[in-house]
């Protein structure tokens, strides 16, 4: 993120951990989540609920949910519509020493949370939840989509040597230090996990993976618009693969002059 931006963000009281949702009518689906966050995770945690316009009807829900947990805070985006907007909105009002970006559609398993978080306080900025590393698996989902995912994380992890084999899941948890250090430039959805963490790899900022499963849900609305958003995130897919080849040009640079000098 950008100096101007860092200046005019509006921090939430310090935390440990925020766990960033982004919802558009997830009423049907917030309780179970909320739910599932409060018995799996045992990190020092607060969720933070970012929505679109008043008449969610997830945020009814959420009031009555807010008597039961006093950890849940209530966030209308900042910068207009859309979930990118909505985890732009997370992401750039929290100074917790970790941020989580987590759907509310029930398809990432808080269990994994703890795990993540200690690798954060081990050292890494970005931990990604990864369902094509050994160990991990996505149950269901569209056929389609499914294949183009697994092929450009396994492709960039092996082409452009990211470190992780799932760069397009959005369920990531990032340190304070890469929030406040990578302005985001994505201007169209989920694709701005992707572009966090090619630019955090070759910051040198600490990349990582954990296996996980993911489940689609067949009764949540699938807000993902394959021919609106595959331009996206080849956008950042060919920004990965020339900054590999820059890097690996500069290398052999290096190596040439250095053997021309002795």
């Amino acid at each position: 993120m950008d100096k101007k931006t860092d200046r005019n963000r509006r921090y939430l009281t310090s935390s440990e951990l925020d766990i960033v949702i982004p919802v558009y009518n997830e009423g049907g689906n917030i309780k179970r989540l909320v739910e599932e966050i409060h018995a799996k995770v045992n990190t020092p945690y607060r969720i933070v609920i970012v929505y679109d316009f008043d008449e969610d009807d997830t945020l009814p829900i959420v009031y009555k949910l807010r008597r039961k947990y006093g950890n849940i805070e209530l966030m209308k985006n900042a910068y207009g519509k859309g979930a990118l907007n909505a985890i732009k909105t997370g992401l750039y009002n929290t100074n917790a020493q970790a941020t989580l970006v987590m759907m509310a559609d029930l398809s990432d398993d808080p269990i994994i949370v703890d795990r993540m978080f200690q690798m954060v306080m081990k050292g890494f900025d970005v931990v990604c939840a990864s369902r094509y590393m050994k160990g991990g698996r996505q149950v269901g989902g569209l056929w389609l989509k499914r294949t183009l995912s697994k092929l450009a994380g396994i492709s960039l992890h092996w082409l452009a040597g990211i470190p992780t084999h799932d760069i397009t899941n959005s369920y990531k948890m990032y340190s304070n230090r890469v929030l406040n250090e990578i302005k985001v430039e994505s201007d169209g959805g989920f694709e701005v996990g992707m572009e966090m963490v090619i630019k955090a790899h070759f910051r040198g900022f600490k990349v990582g993976e954990i296996e996980c499963t993911w489940r689609d849900n067949p009764q949540s609305i699938s807000r993902f618009k394959m021919a609106r958003w595959i331009p996206k995130y080849m956008k950042w897919y060919i920004y990965a693969l020339k900054m590999r080849v820059s890097r690996s040009g500069k290398t052999i640079m290096a190596r040439l002059i250095g053997r021309g000098t002795k």
